[in-house]
């Protein structure tokens, strides 16, 4: 059976195939909002509780005036596609199902995002060849389903001209708006700058060397510290065949709870890392779940336990729960989510004692009671997920999101961190660990800062090891970064040719505007009305930056400060427009209205 709906909007007409068995009944109709924007509502309906089959929702756009394609696991590529390619999948844990196509300008051409976020969901916008036309689609039921009798889900299309960022953000308001994604409330310190040992200890840690990290980091402007793998294990081979049991390794750490208490006393949080489906086969915990896999891992000596079990969360919710009880913790980093999925096989058989035939429907159980059950301990706990399972319900579960893996790469992490705050709403968006060499030049050891102004540092080199001039460039960054942090993270944001990795980016309210050019661009100020302060940093190691006012007549009162917030030239300015200001390689040039 092939349905087909009209569009509202004229280009398109939706079509449904895969209805196959007559036994599935299924509709589709068109719900219009506004001129360009619509709703496109599918519903199936079985004769008894039966497993759904593949069905593929598809419509045409023409490839007018596109000049890349946003989806939220894009990183550095935003070409187009061929039809004949594999498209995007989403699901709960993973990525969120959303297409953006923009046009060279930075326009919304086409936005296309699905409402059920929990199932693997497949978007595609492929090039067909023959005509030019984006082939668009959403595919349903690939991955394994529970039987349903009823299921009912929306395509929300937007056409609207205005800039591709609104578009994005008009789709974070429409799923948080959905009954039961309420986000998290995110506390004070989730949006502060923190210390991290992944990078700079990995597993080799230490409490003495640990607590002169925080002493060091909190006279910086950090409030924060998450201790990341290796506290569980004396195995330093980076692997997971001993997380299972979650017991302190008393060679590394003899008392857990006095040495989150000395870092309190320093006047930081703490963090503490877990992966949560991991099960070692040198654990204790191997035996008892050992038949409770999604699947093992043989080659690596792990497994990921099977969230369908009650026992199997009862188990992990506990661990959680006694740390932060015994140890005093004030949130968990909360790893390797995105390993709750299908087997190899695609088979994940309902068996005796599970409650749950769905696996994203017991994540999202398991998900919902752990953050439940640790709010209920401490209401602000401060809870980390990593990208990609950084999705809408994801939302629900965690208030900080971490920009993936990117060790020393400051561009990757200005991209992942962006890609991040286009969905995140309000949900504090953090950087990947910034790390350097201490050989690096100060401005070039700056740029790890800057490329991620718009989002919460967070930092994972050897404060004690820095150079005094590194020292004094990082206190520099993270004192602007929590001055303007509001405006950082609260302002409009406007990352602009995301087609080239956004090498402009700018944040504004009624008072103050930030603008970073993070390649040689031309910082273009002249069609709008500026507030009263204007920031302008140089994200290069390039001498100066363009910037046009347009021929602006008020009067300005002019900083130009270094990569160490030495000022370097200052003075009145009565008529500033196009012009190469000379803003030393990650400086700042500062204007206050007179």
């Amino acid at each position: 059976m092939i349905l087909s709906q009209p569009s509202l909007l004229s280009e398109h007409s939706y079509t449904l195939t895969g209805i196959d068995d007559e036994r599935f009944q299924a509709s589709l109709s068109v719900e219009s909002l506004e001129e360009g924007e619509e709703l496109v509502h599918l519903r199936l309906q079985a004769s008894s509780l039966l497993t759904p089959p593949v069905i593929r929702l598809e419509w045409k756009q023409p490839i007018v005036d596109v000049q890349g394609v946003w989806q939220p696991n894009g990183y550095r590529n935003r070409g187009l596609a061929p039809d004949w390619t594999g498209g995007y999948r989403s699901q709960l844990t993973n990525s969120a199902p959303v297409v953006c196509l923009f046009s060279g300008s930075g326009s919304n051409k086409l936005t296309f995002a699905f409402s059920d976020t929990l199932n693997a969901v497949t978007c595609k916008a492929g090039v067909h060849e023959e005509t030019a036309d984006f082939y668009c689609s959403v595919t349903l039921f690939e991955a394994l389903s529970a039987p349903l009798d009823s299921y009912e889900s929306t395509l929300r299309v937007d056409t609207r001209a205005g800039a591709y960022y609104s578009s994005l953000e008009g789709v974070s308001e429409w799923w948080s708006s959905m009954p039961g994604m309420t986000p998290m409330p995110v506390p004070e310190h989730a949006r502060q700058p923190m210390y991290s040992t992944w990078y700079s200890f990995h597993q080799e840690l230490e409490p003495g060397e640990i607590e002169e990290q925080c002493r060091l980091a909190k006279a910086m402007g950090c409030e924060a510290i998450i201790v990341d793998d290796g506290w569980q294990t004396a195995n330093n081979a980076r692997g997971y065949a001993y997380c299972g049991d979650w017991e302190v390794c008393t060679d590394k750490m003899p008392d857990m709870k006095a040495h989150v208490e000395r870092v309190h006393q320093l006047g930081m949080k703490y963090m503490l890392w877990y992966s949560v489906p991991y099960i070692g086969m040198h654990s204790k915990a191997w035996t008892p779940f050992r038949d409770r896999m999604l699947y093992t891992v043989e080659e690596r000596g792990w497994g990921v336990v099977d969230p369908r079990y009650p026992e199997v969360r009862s188990y992990l919710i506990g661990i959680y729960e006694q740390a932060m009880l015994e140890w005093g913790l004030d949130g968990f980093k909360l790893d390797f989510i995105d390993s709750f999925n299908a087997p190899a096989d695609n088979k994940q058989a309902y068996g005796p004692g599970m409650d749950y035939v769905s696996v994203p429907e017991a994540v999202d159980r398991l998900m919902s009671d752990i953050a439940g059950r640790l709010r209920e301990l401490k209401p602000d706990v401060l809870l980390e997920f990593r990208q990609s399972y950084v999705g809408p319900y994801m939302r629900k579960y965690g208030n900080m999101f971490r920009a993936a893996d990117c060790p020393n790469d400051a561009v990757e992490n200005r991209v992942r961190t962006i890609d991040i705050r286009l969905l995140a709403g309000s949900t504090a968006a953090h950087a990947d660990m910034l790390m350097w060499h201490p050989e690096e030049a100060p401005e070039s050891a700056a740029l790890q800062l800057i490329n991620v102004l718009f989002a919460v540092p967070q930092i994972s080199v050897r404060l004690e090891r820095l150079p005094q001039k590194h020292a004094e460039m990082v206190r520099y960054w993270l004192r602007f970064w929590k001055e303007n942090r509001s405006l950082l993270l609260d302002g409009r944001l406007e990352p602009h040719y995301p087609e080239l990795l956004y090498p402009l980016v700018t944040a504004s309210n009624e008072d103050k505007l930030i603008s970073v050019a993070y390649g040689r661009t031309v910082m273009e100020l002249q069609q709008r009305k500026l507030p009263d302060t204007v920031m302008l940093v140089n994200g290069t190691r390039n001498e100066g930056i363009y910037a046009d006012f347009e021929g602006s007549s008020d009067r300005w009162r002019m900083e130009i400060r270094d990569c160490m917030g030495d000022l370097a030239e200052e003075g009145e300015l009565f008529e500033v427009g196009l012009r190469l200001w000379n803003v030393p390689p990650a400086g700042t040039l500062i204007l206050n209205r007179i």
